[in-house]
């Protein structure tokens, strides 16, 4: 059996005197990463590069990749997080 280490790393908040910061995110899902050779205790993966959804958001289709027919779970996701933080700082020379 094989040990797994779980890292966890929490976001500490922005802090801005008299500002507004907020968090964008924004989520891709990269390369599909299923094991089509699992079944024979091998390893391959068919080499879809991207997801890209079948069919509208919100619907059945949207959770199903175009190119390679799997579902969204099986491909690498990607968050992207940016904190926007607007500081209107106090000038440093006092005057």
């Amino acid at each position: 059996m094989r040990k797994r280490q779980v890292v966890v790393r929490r976001e500490e908040p922005v802090e801005c005197s008299n500002s507004s910061s907020f968090t964008v995110r924004s989520v891709r899902y990269g390369e599909c990463q299923k094991n089509h050779a699992a079944n024979v205790g091998g390893y391959a993966v068919d080499g879809c590069r991207e997801f890209m959804a079948s069919g509208d958001e919100g619907t059945a289709a949207a959770l199903t990749c175009a190119a390679c027919g799997c579902h969204r779970n099986f491909h690498k996701r990607e968050v992207e997080t940016e904190v926007v933080c607007e500081c209107s700082s106090p000038t440093s020379n006092g005057t």
